[in-house]
Parts: C-alpha cells; sequence; structure tokens
C-alpha cells in the first residue's frame, strides 16, 4: 500500500517505527502538502465570499494549482521512500569478486543519485506553495490570515527539511558535478524560501495584529 493512502494514525505509527521509511524524506514532503490544503483553504474560502467577490477568479486560480501542488507533494512522500529503498537495496548486493563489488558501488551511486531527486522536488514545489501562501495571506480572507501563515510555516519547514535531505545524500556521491548542481539548487530554493517566508508571515501579522 501507498504510504499516502494510510491514515494519520498509521502512518504516524510508521514513521515512529524502526523502519528507516518513512523517515525525514517522506515527513518533508506531506508537510508541504499539507501546506498546499491550507493555501487552497484560504483561497477558496476567499472566492467562496460575497465581500471578495472582484477576487473570486484568482482565488479560484490558486486553489486549483495548490491542489496540483499538494498531490505531487502527496506522490513525493511515496517516491521518497521508494528511493531510499533503492539505496537500501544496493547494499544489499553480493560484494564477493571485484566484479560484484564494481557492480554494488555502481548501484549505490545510482541509488543515492535517486534518492537526491526526490526531496529537491520538494523543494522547488515548496517554493512554489510559498508564493501562493504569500498570495493568499496579502489578497485572501483576512479572517483566515492565521491559517495562511500556518501555509507559509509548513512550506518553509517541508522545504528545509527536504534540503537537508538532498545534502545528507549528496555527502554519499562521488561525481561532484552532479553534487554541485543539486547543492546549488538546493540553496537557491533555501534562500527563495526563506524570503518568501518572512514575507508572508509579515502580511500575515499586519492583517491579525
Amino acid at each position: 500500500m501507498d504510504l499516502q493512502d494510510l491514515t494519520l494514525t498509521t502512518f504516524g505509527e510508521a514513521l515512529a517505527s524502526s523502519a528507516a521509511t518513512p523517515g525525514g524524506g517522506c515527513a518533508a514532503a506531506l508537510t508541504g502538502a499539507l501546506a498546499a490544503g491550507l493555501a487552497a483553504m484560504v483561497a477558496r474560502s476567499t472566492a467562496a465570499s460575497d465581500r471578495f467577490a472582484d477576487r473570486a477568479d484568482e482565488m479560484n486560480t490558486v486553489a486549483a494549482e495548490a491542489d496540483g501542488l499538494r498531490a505531487e507533494l502527496l506522490g513525493l512522500v511515496d517516491a521518497d521512500a521508494g528511493a531510499f529503498d533503492q539505496v537500501m537495496a544496493a547494499f544489499r548486493l553480493p560484494k564477493e569478486t571485484p566484479e560484484e563489488q564494481a557492480a554494488r558501488s555502481e548501484a549505490i551511486q545510482s541509488g543515492y543519485k535517486a534518492a537526491v531527486d526526490p526531496p529537491l522536488r520538494v523543494c522547488t514545489q515548496s517554493v512554489r506553495v510559498l508564493e501562493l501562501a504569500a498570495q493568499v495571506a496579502e489578497r485572501g480572507n483576512p479572517n483566515a490570515a492565521s491559517d495562511a501563515g500556518v501555509a507559509a510555516l509548513l512550506a518553509a519547514a517541508a522545504l528545509e527539511g527536504a534540503a537537508m535531505n538532498v545534502e545528507i545524500n549528496l555527502g554519499s556521491i562521488k561525481d561532484e558535478s552532479f553534487r554541485a548542481t543539486a547543492a546549488d539548487a538546493a540553496q537557491a530554493a533555501r534562500e527563495q524560501g526563506q524570503a518568501l517566508r518572512d514575507k508572508t508571515l509579515d502580511a500575515v501579522r499586519a492583517r491579525i495584529g
């Protein structure tokens, strides 16, 4: 069964178990999905209000995009677990002969490279969720401003957690070019996300303070 199909209780139990997956990367992806859900909720509640009829189309567009991001981030929960399972499978390959050792080493490197992709995608998608959170914080129903703030906090946490998972996997990769490219992408997302988080929280505080 896919992790995203588990109940909250069952997923929480799996996360708390001694198993390697689900782990921090899965939790980061799920956190990003929750952030996208909140952004969609604020947008929909705004679009449904006669008070904000002038921005209903804008908010419906935001909600639709947030729905897509939520679905993708939920998919990355399972993608992250699957990628790490691939790494573990590579470590279990035989290593008795030089040929087996070489094949095992190559499989481990391929596995770690594959394991970088899901959290890196969580980083980039979380930036977009943060952009939507900023939009609904500034343009959405002020009665839901705190929800927009929570969306920003969750998306920022998802981004930072995913970036750390990128970094820990890169530490085992020998391909310097691959490492540099992925590290730069994660850092760029991190910097953009921090600015968006601060912008959104400033807007939220202005509306609730």
